[in-house]
């Protein structure tokens, strides 16, 4: 059974005890009995809602994460606002309550706090990811955990990604997470290459940013592809900017597949033949590369990433289940 029907199931083992907490008459002793089932029951259906939403790509995490935050703390603000001057009362022995508070009621209250602290710590300070391939090994390993700076680039807001604070912006060489232009649903992460204005050449597999050639240097050979095989691969180290790091290259594969570049935005700022491309990467947009250079799907084939994509600058590695020895590892 896949995660979709799974939330499905979710939704429908839920529903019938939400129902019965919003119409089902019940005394103050069966409010007590029951009110942790119920309470799962309302946690499960916005769970399983917003957990199909975002199988089915209506909305992505950072949404349903939102969606959460708004409906727990609007349901604490009707409790503050509307119920809190019918909370249980004491009345009479044969009615000693007034008013039976209703699960949904104590679950939002509760859970509130969390949500809007996750969500405000995935918005503006750190968002956590996984790499899940190896277009930029030999620097993140398929499997890494990493932490995401999500205030290098300035604050932005969420969903919409629309700055309104200015704190800085992509330099050469930042490993850099951003929404994939063809597909803003999915997450990609890359090296900045070319920022506003940089004219980007990559020919017989050497980069060449504003005429100048950047100097690599030997850093060995047989290097892992991210598939658990080895290859004749050669590794070089590189420096953009200020990040000094290691790049692959397979000398058995062509500088370019030109058959796998689509028409993208922009596509006249780049011409591109047999030895490789040549591109001036537009204001507002940046030019990024894979570090596993033959093996990584990148701006060479859909283009550059326009500023409002950016999700933020990768620091970090938090994790690793099959390297424990990556863990706490700087993102160079």
């Amino acid at each position: 059974m896949d995660l979709q029907w799974l939330t499905i199931l979710l939704m429908v083992i839920s529903f019938p005890g939400a129902c019965w907490d919003l119409f089902a008459a019940r005394n103050s002793t069966q409010r007590e009995s029951v009110q942790s089932w119920l309470q799962l029951a309302w946690l499960g259906l916005l769970v399983g809602a917003l957990g199909f939403g975002v199988l089915q790509k209506w909305f992505g995490f950072s949404e349903a994460l939102l969606i959460a935050t708004i409906v727990t703390g609007g349901v604490m603000l009707a409790e503050r606002v509307y119920f809190k001057s019918k909370l249980p009362v004491l009345n009479t022995e044969a009615q000693p309550f007034v008013f039976i508070e209703p699960a949904w009621l104590d679950l939002g209250r509760s859970f509130f706090p969390v949500i809007f602290v996750v969500f405000f710590v995935r918005s503006f300070i750190a968002e956590p990811f996984k790499i899940p391939s190896g277009s930029m090994i030999p620097t993140l390993q398929i499997g890494d955990f990493i932490l995401v700076n999500k205030y290098t680039y300035g604050l932005r807001l969420p969903v919409t990604n629309r700055p309104f604070i200015e704190l800085g912006s992509p330099q050469r060489g930042d490993v850099m997470v951003f929404k994939y232009p063809q597909d803003p649903t999915t997450d990609y992460i890359k090296r900045v290459v070319g920022v506003p204005g940089d004219v980007v050449e990559y020919k017989h597999k050497r980069l060449t940013i504003n005429g100048q050639a950047q100097i690599v240097t030997p850093a060995g050979a047989n290097a892992r592809t991210g598939l658990q095989e080895f290859v004749n691969a050669d590794r070089f180290e590189e420096d953009l900017g200020p990040h000094h790091h290691v790049i692959q290259i397979r000398n058995d594969q062509p500088t370019l597949y030109n058959s796998r570049v689509i028409d993208y935005p922009n596509r006249d700022a780049c011409e591109y033949n047999s030895d490789g491309f040549v591109c001036t990467v537009p204001p507002g947009n940046y030019f990024m590369m894979g570090d596993n250079r033959d093996s990584s799907s990148d701006s060479r084939y859909w283009g550059f990433v326009p500023d409002q994509n950016i999700v933020g600058r990768a620091f970090l590695i938090w994790w690793n289940f099959g390297e424990l020895s990556r863990i706490g590892t700087r993102i160079p």
